[in-house]
């Protein structure tokens, strides 16, 4: 702040007769700026000669902007979260002060009219891509387990005669049904985890399922050759994702799906490596277990009366292939048993129709096949 001489007010109502019409100019936009401030002088005086440093000095350093105006800040209410942005179609709603008669809408039950913050409602999440099945019905109190119902039942039945015909027939002749069972099973398990193309773990998952069988008709049987052809296709199963331009954790997802695949696959091959005999009530069995599991029966009730079923029908059809009916009747119940858990991971997730036309068909037959080798050879 610059000092006034003495002797001279804080208002000096006539103009300088000693200054040019640009000074006198130059003092009327000062004098609002200069006037605002408490305590501040006014108009330089007259005969001073530092009038115009002083006047020139007064209109760079007090202006409205730096001084008599305080920073103006945003209340935090205002920046604390964002106001939703309205298409440009649509016209901005009135307040109740522009228009007396608007009635606003009432605000959704636990939303931001009740005081709280905005959540996501319903529509959200149905409009929401990144929202899966599962999370979508988890949100609105459903359970995300479906089973796959009677008709994926009646084609694992049908797929489990065809093993237990062509166990009956030979080894070749069990070949041709167990071949698709391994290419169902690949391509089910990764449509059941959400990996949908997935041609190359496809490819790789089922070309690991026909070198095992393969290598099992070359060893006569010998479990080696399953154990050796998972080793190596789970090394190749990690060469293909390192070749992936993926994400880490995309990378991560399709390694496990792969590998798990190809395990899967390559697991079923036990039934070229089992008992002819095992075989054939193994898949009667299962075939037995899983129809009764889709019945409309409570699934407590079920999941006890599907392993009885497959036991009788082990039981009865034992005797008629070769096996003991008590051994027929333990391999019935363990090979039930373990279709049951595949049959059961089919219905995880929230799974859609080609799922369970694919991995609800095929998971309970391959799941079954280790429990139908190791049986059989305990039962023979």
């Amino acid at each position: 702040m610059t000092n006034q001489p003495y002797g001279y007010g804080a208002y000096e109502p006539y103009p300088q007769q000693g200054q040019g019409q640009g000074q006198q100019q130059g003092q009327q936009q000062a004098w609002p700026g200069q006037a605002g401030s408490a305590g501040q002088a006014g108009p330089p005086g007259y005969g001073d000669p530092y009038a115009d440093q002083q006047y020139t000095q007064q209109w760079q350093g007090q202006t409205w902007e730096t001084q008599m105006q305080p920073p103006v800040a945003a209340p935090a209410e205002e920046t604390s979260y964002l106001p939703p942005v309205q298409s440009p179609a649509q016209p901005p709603a009135p307040s109740p002060a522009q228009a007396p008669g608007y009635a606003e809408p009432a605000a959704p039950s636990g939303g931001a009219g009740d005081g709280g913050g905005p959540e996501y409602g319903p529509a959200t999440l149905a409009g929401n891509t990144r929202v899966t099945d599962a999370q979508r019905a988890r949100a609105e109190g459903r359970s995300p387990i479906i089973e796959p119902g009677m008709q994926p039942a009646a084609l694992t039945a049908l797929l489990g005669l065809l093993l237990a015909g062509g166990a009956a027939l030979g080894t070749y002749g069990l070949l041709v049904p167990l071949v698709l069972l391994q290419a169902v099973t690949a391509a089910g398990w990764f449509r059941l985890n959400g990996m949908w193309p997935a041609r190359q773990g496809i490819a790789l998952g089922f070309l690991g399922a026909v070198v095992a069988d393969a290598a099992l008709l070359v060893s006569d049987g010998s479990p080696g050759a399953i154990l050796g052809a998972l080793g190596v296709w789970v090394l190749l199963s990690l060469v293909l994702q390192l070749r992936s331009h993926a994400d880490p954790d995309e990378r991560m997802y399709g390694l496990m799906a792969t590998v798990a695949a190809a395990a899967l696959a390559i697991a079923a091959g036990g039934y070229l490596a089992a008992d002819a005999d095992a075989v054939t009530v193994g898949a009667v069995a299962v075939a037995v277990a899983i129809v009764v599991r889709a019945l409309p029966l409570p699934t407590a009730l079920s999941v006890v009366v599907a392993p009885a079923a497959a036991a009788g029908a082990g039981f009865a059809v034992g005797g008629v292939a070769g096996l003991d009916a008590a051994s027929g009747a333990l391999v019935g119940a363990g090979a039930a048993v373990c279709a049951l858990i595949g049959h059961r991971v089919a219905s995880y997730d929230y799974p859609s129709r080609f799922v369970h036309f694919t991995a609800g068909v095929a998971l309970p037959l391959a799941a079954a096949a280790p429990a139908v080798y190791v049986l059989g050879r305990m039962a023979v």
